[in-house]
């Protein structure tokens, strides 16, 4: 009988990620308990009252959830566990707007404990009292402000429902390989009386077989949901609240509303596209340097700041991955400027050179200190710095990041020139 396999790193961090799904629920909780107590408007007797119901929150939680985890399976007992949890969620959004933060705890469990359709249903109450909280804790009461609430409602749900659609995908693949992984390791059993020389070679290639499948995956579906929906979503919010800035400018309110549906619908598009491994639509109908163009004109038509390309050398048809890279290279940068740089002016330089194509994009917005992000990559867009470092590293590529505050921001991308006919590429 063979000993039984040691736990994989794959193994470890599914098993830390349900763990910090327990964990993640009260960390809001008392979070945002802590923000709403300095509520000058309120008596203290209010306070001890909204924290009284955060409690209450809290042990409905730990009931019905984390000391009975096998109730999870009972269907029944659940939906009256989340619509007790919402209506808890509702009482505190409407004392406090900062317990909007633990509304965030119904996205993931609607999606984990409801059954089938009721994941939506789940999902719209949970981004309902979100949005109510982001609009101070009450309805809106203009017609402007109600339409700006139902498209961000809209969206939230939209992208929710998204999210845990790749995530069920990636999930069921996940299975499907831990199953195929388990069939292949009975019958490797079956045969270990003649290949023991080989048993222990045989288990490590396995293991490390399964682990670079999975997390392989894993790091393209998160590269291309950060890279179309994480970044749609940022312009969908930024274009939302700009039409609620609008409110009394009519023509520009619905200028902001109609660009935040075209986001909409180019964000849905491109994770299609990227489920399904197709490459981004820009670089469907044109090559790189059309493609640039277009993106750019698209990102400065939106957010107002001059930009420009130009392309130097020789251009010519270059592999679907390196332009693709690229290109990508490129929309994160521009999400980032209009994130973080404040910049007037953006200018972004392909060339074309014998052994090598290379991407400069320059700002000269507010820049940001290198090292300080990288300490942190999880936030303020070091995440995003990550997606680009990984996207060229992966082609034997090279990026570089100068900036310092006050000074503007220049990344530097370089890729080897593989023509597109390149056998093996």
């Amino acid at each position: 009988m063979s000993a039984p396999q040691p736990e994989s790193a794959l193994d470890v961090r599914e098993r830390r990620l349900g763990l910090a799904s327990r964990v993640v629920p009260y960390v809001l909780l008392v979070g945002a308990s802590i923000l709403s107590w300095p509520s000058a408007d309120r008596s203290v007797g209010y306070r001890l009252g909204t924290l009284g119901i955060a409690g209450l929150a809290a042990a409905w939680m730990l009931w019905m959830v984390t000391l009975h985890p096998d109730w999870a399976r009972r269907r029944t007992l659940m939906a009256v566990y989340f619509v007790g949890l919402m209506a808890l969620v509702a009482v505190l959004v409407t004392r406090n707007p900062w317990f909007g933060l633990f509304a965030i705890t119904g996205y993931w469990q609607a999606w984990e404990l409801l059954p089938g359709r009721w994941r939506l249903v789940g999902t719209a109450v949970t981004a309902t009292l979100h949005v109510t909280a982001i609009f101070g804790g009450r309805p809106p009461t203009s017609v402007a402000a109600a339409a700006a609430f139902l498209v961000l409602v809209a969206v939230i749900v939209a992208t929710s429902a998204i999210f845990a659609g790749i995530g069920d995908v990636v999930s069921e693949q996940s299975q499907q390989r831990k199953q195929v992984i388990a069939e292949l390791a009975e019958a490797n059993r079956k045969l270990e009386a003649a290949m023991a020389e080989n048993e222990g070679l045989q288990a490590q290639l396995l293991t490390q077989a399964r682990e670079a499948g999975v997390l392989d995956e894993r790091q393209r579906m998160a590269r291309e949901i950060h890279d179309t929906l994480a970044q749609g979503l940022t312009g969908i919010v930024t274009q939302v609240q700009a039409a609620r800035n609008a409110a009394d400018r009519p023509a520009d309110w619905r200028r902001h509303l109609d660009n935040a549906a075209q986001l909409a619908r180019d964000s849905l598009s491109e994770a299609r596209r990227s489920v399904e491994a197709v490459g981004p639509e820009p670089l469907t109908a044109a090559r790189l340097p059309e493609a640039l163009a277009e993106v750019v004109d698209r990102w400065s038509g939106l957010n107002g700041v001059a930009a420009e390309v130009t392309t130097t050398g020789t251009a010519r048809p270059m592999h679907p991955e390196v332009e693709v890279a690229l290109l990508r290279t490129a929309q994160e940068a521009l999400a980032n400027v209009a994130k973080h740089a404040g910049a007037s002016r953006v200018v972004l330089t392909l060339s074309y050179m014998e052994d090598l194509v290379t991407l400069d994009i320059r700002d000269d917005g507010v820049g940001f200190d290198p090292a300080a992000v990288q300490e942190r990559p999880q936030r303020d867009g070091g995440f995003g710095l990550t997606v680009m470092r990984q996207r060229v590293n992966r082609l034997a590529g090279t990026l570089e990041i100068e900036s310092e505050p006050g000074a503007g921001t220049a990344i530097w991308a370089g890729i080897p020139a593989i023509p597109q006919e390149a056998p093996g590429a």
